[in-house]
């Protein structure tokens, strides 16, 4: 079902980590190219590794935070798809993740249990940034709640989103 939505070719993972859910992604979608951003160096370099060792071809590793990223023309709406665990509130995630986004593309945010009170306080974020909530899949690992929020890209993100310096964060949109 998921697979279904990872729609193009550019997919981008925001807040990495250790590499979920880009390395899986880009293990089994080897047609598909991925970019892996995260914050802190330190869990890039194990990425690094993995990817060498297993040599994956498909990956691009950067070290930044979002929010800059975000505002280099390279990477500004220039992806199909975004996807990110549960680094952050729906709310600041979305700043985050949809100016990546191109018109029309598709953010993959995954959460926990409690996901519907984020998605509530979220919706004018989303919708500010150029998004609009357009399925909420419900998985139950193993008694494990795991909610998939899939939000379509309709228009184009304002130049002033993400904000910098931890705003997103700090002072969501509200």
């Amino acid at each position: 079902m998921v697979s279904s939505y990872l729609e193009g070719n550019r997919i981008i993972d925001i807040g990495t980590g250790a590499g979920f859910p880009g390395v899986p992604l880009a293990i089994n979608f080897s047609d598909k190219s991925f970019v892996l951003v995260d914050s802190v160096n330190k869990k890039l370099d194990v990425i690094r590794g993995t990817i060498k060792e297993l040599n994956i071809n498909n990956i691009e590793v950067i070290h930044s935070r979002a929010e800059e990223l975000a505002n280099n023309g390279e990477y500004r709406e220039r992806f199909d798809v975004a996807v990110s665990r549960a680094v952050a509130n729906l709310t600041t995630l979305v700043e985050y993740m949809l100016p990546f986004v191109k018109v029309g593309g598709i953010c993959i945010c995954m959460k926990g249990p409690n996901y519907e009170k984020e998605v509530d306080e979220a919706r004018k974020a989303i919708s500010i940034l150029g998004g609009e909530i357009e399925k909420v899949l419900n998985i139950d690992i193993e008694g494990n709640e795991r909610n998939i929020i899939f939000i379509r890209k309709n228009s184009s993100t304002p130049t002033k989103y993400p904000r910098g310096q931890g705003k997103p964060l700090k002072e969501p949109i509200k």
